[in-house]
């Protein structure tokens, strides 16, 4: 396969993800913004998403505060932010045309018709009046993209750069996600706080991901933090664990590799092997957030190696 088709093809898969994973942290951010809580506690919320997206210097360059529906309109329809639903969902569009001959009809009129609607949506002022709705709506597009990919693609080359992008996106958001989140409740929570807003709080955090049916099945009782990181981390059973996301990444890496990306395979094997071979106890004693910062440092090892070995290198894309 040409690299130009590749990188297409992993870069459409990442932006459709991204553009649901930014959904869903901003809709777990809207929630929690509900709950009764100081504006200090809400606006250091909104700051923290930022600065865990690596916004912040975008974001503070055009406004002043970390009001909610700044925020939400910054990460959601603003053009000039890259990492921005709209910006995401027009990307995964325009990679999408460019192999318009290697992807399904289906595929392809499923991702022009979510830009379209997007645009629709966001001109009729979904997102300032029903943001919720509006982040349902991209999850719900980006599942219907995923299973037409699933449901109408051969299963070669074209569906395993998809899937990689999909997956090493999806390792990289959960990993965000779950940073930004306990570094916000070791900071905000203590003794005093009402088990009721502990609850809905860590009940928020699990459907963020479409966790928490799963987690009352694997352990029908209290949801506590520890048990949610090892949920979310280390259980090859959750689709959106970060051990889940790195199977399916070595998987791939496999059935595309070639004579340069010995490397790539390797780090990826490691980090999903010391995975394998971690507890969660060990995790938590090192720091969780600790943790998180090497993975997702060692992902974007891992994502530059990629785009060397198979695609058109990031700097010559830039």
């Amino acid at each position: 396969m040409l690299s130009r088709t590749a990188d297409h093809l992993y870069w459409m898969a990442r932006y459709t993800e991204r553009a649901e994973n930014t959904a869903r942290m901003l809709d777990v951010n809207y929630q929690m913004s509900l709950l009764p809580q100081s504006e200090k506690t809400i606006e250091s919320g909104w700051r923290a998403l930022l600065e865990i997206s690596e916004l912040t210097q975008a974001y503070s360059s055009k406004h002043d505060n970390a009001a909610p529906s700044t925020v939400i309109a910054f990460m959601a329809r603003d053009m000039d932010n890259p990492s921005s639903i709209m910006r995401c969902l027009q990307a995964a569009r325009e990679n999408a045309r460019a192999v318009r001959g290697s992807i399904t009809t289906e595929l392809w009129e499923t991702i022009n018709t979510t830009w379209l609607e997007a645009q629709r949506m966001v001109l009729n002022g979904r997102v300032e009046h029903a943001p919720a709705e509006f982040f349902e709506w991209v999850k719900f597009r980006s599942h219907l993209t995923r299973g037409v990919h699933a449901g109408t693609m051969m299963r070669g080359e074209v569906y395993d750069f998809i899937q990689l992008g999909s997956f090493l996106e999806r390792a990289d958001n959960t990993a965000r996600l779950l940073d930004v989140k306990f570094l916000a409740a070791a900071e905000s929570h203590d003794e005093a706080t009402d088990p009721v807003d502990e609850f809905y709080y860590w009940a928020a955090i699990l459907r963020s991901v479409s966790a928490f049916e799963s987690y009352r099945k694997v352990y029908r009782d209290v949801i506590t933090p520890e048990r949610i990181a090892q949920l979310l981390i280390l259980n090859l059973s959750m689709p959106r664990s970060l051990a889940a996301c790195l199977q399916e990444v070595v998987k791939r890496l496999a059935r595309v590799r070639n004579a340069q990306s010995a490397d790539t395979q390797m780090a990826t094997l490691n980090l999903f092997t010391e995975l394998g071979d971690t507890t969660i106890e060990e995790i938590l004693e090192k720091g969780l957030h600790v943790f998180l910062t090497e993975f997702l440092s060692r992902i974007n090892d891992i994502g530059a190696g990629i785009s060397q070995d198979f695609l058109v290198p990031l700097e010559v894309a830039a």
